[in-house]
């Protein structure tokens, strides 16, 4: 009896402790956005999240090159075209889920159901408080009109935003009139591009430019940390296309071992509470329909988006880089 007890416990021994549940994602969102509740989640349901951070490019290249081996379960990006890209490379996974269909809207996600948004980020106009009067805006084209020569500020041609939000007009308005309008923008400049969003909306507020355009979540920080900042947020095409809308959203890892984790996981992010939450940490606009905004974002009041379906970014993409290009974006 002895010898046998012995027995069992040595076997014992020799198996693994049972390790608790755990989802990988790959997230191209910063971790101190993402980390709170990703520890919230770990509290609720017992599942530990574990995160890897770098740029999209990086992210999906490594999907590719890990294929059946990676340990990644989620795919997380903060812009419509790197999921678009991540898609059609094969390293998303389609899903039927009723929940996630219903809490978010058919534009903010992909046709074919690889990947869902999981906040809104609206590309708008802004400008000086002092020195511009609402009134004299109206449209991300007018812009372009001679009466902005030298008021005008923009970030990089390299940012993937401002990608999507020319491979969008490219959709709405055609590549040559999308084209003329380019043109027009960077005629009016009043700098370089700028590296950043804040570094464009400090210039507005210093008077190196009047008008820009950026994501608005960027305003959202100044303005937290100075309400009397002095830019404003117009919102464009009110009674025609509507403000361009990028999203940051994620999907299933096709090479996920946990595939039925994974979904569950991105249902829990599309809820109402987690949604507000995670829009909130960012001063983003929640995905999902009816959710309360941060009070620095409800300040700036509704809007009518633009309906297209967001995939056009990353489809139009390449197009659009062209396009830039050729205007002498850079």
């Amino acid at each position: 009896m002895k010898r046998f007890s012995m027995l069992v416990l040595a076997v014992l021994l020799a198996v693994p402790a049972v390790r608790a549940a755990e989802l990988v994602v790959y997230t191209e969102r910063r971790e101190p956005l993402v980390k709170p509740l990703f520890d919230r989640y770990a509290r609720e349901t017992g599942t530990t999240v574990r995160v890897l951070s770098d740029s999209a490019a990086v992210l999906i290249e490594r999907l590719a090159a890990e294929g059946a081996n990676t340990r990644a379960d989620i795919f997380m990006a903060v812009d419509a075209g790197n999921l678009w890209q991540a898609a059609e490379r094969g390293l998303l996974a389609p899903v039927r889920s009723p929940a996630l269909e219903q809490a978010i809207p058919a534009h903010l996600r992909d046709p074919h159901g690889r990947w869902f948004a999981l906040s809104q980020r609206a590309r708008t106009i802004v400008h000086s408080s002092e020195r511009v009067r609402p009134e004299e805006l109206s449209s991300y084209e007018a812009l372009a009109e001679p009466q902005w020569r030298g008021r005008l500020c923009l970030r990089s041609a390299k940012k993937v935003y401002n990608q999507s939000l020319v491979a969008t007009m490219i959709e709405r308005l055609g590549a040559e009139r999308t084209e003329q309008v380019v043109r027009g923008w960077v005629a009016n400049l009043a700098a370089r591009p700028f590296a950043d969003d804040t570094q464009l909306a400090r210039a507005i507020a210093a008077g190196q430019c009047d008008v820009g355009i950026i994501n608005t979540y960027y305003l959202g920080r100044l303005q937290a940390e100075d309400p009397a900042f002095p830019v404003r947020v117009f919102w464009p095409d009110q009674q025609d296309a509507g403000v361009h809308v990028n999203v940051s959203g994620a999907g299933v890892v096709a090479a996920s071992k946990n595939k039925a984790a994974a979904q569950a996981f991105l249902e829990w992010l599309a809820s109402a509470e987690v949604q507000a939450d995670f829009a909130r940490v960012n001063y983003e606009f929640p995905a999902r329909e009816g959710v309360a905004l941060d009070p620095v974002v409800q300040a700036w009041g509704p809007f009518r988006p633009d309906p297209v379906n967001v995939s056009v970014a990353g489809r139009r993409q390449a197009e659009a880089v062209r396009l830039m290009d050729r205007a002498g974006w850079q």
